[in-house]
């Protein structure tokens, strides 16, 4: 059902069992899952969601080379 959106910028789980978050964060069509506490960014993480909540990512590594373009150049 959580899957079942035309979103996916974060989800949150709430358990006490390790597995069952660990497989259900894996299942969650999300671009952020926090178990146990609210969904957050860190500036040294990539942050962004899936579906109708974006595309890219933006902080952390992953995130410099959204704003990048590389360019190639060679001289003989």
């Amino acid at each position: 059902m959580a899957n079942d959106t035309d979103y996916g910028l974060g989800a949150s789980i709430w358990t006490s069992d390790a597995e069952v978050a660990e497989q259900a964060a894996a299942r969650l069509n999300a671009g952020q899952v926090a178990v146990n506490g609210i969904v957050k960014t860190d500036p040294r993480l990539p942050s962004g969601g899936i579906k109708g909540s974006g595309f890219g990512r933006e902080l952390g590594p992953h995130g410099i080379k959204e704003f990048v373009n590389a360019k190639q150049i060679w001289i003989k």
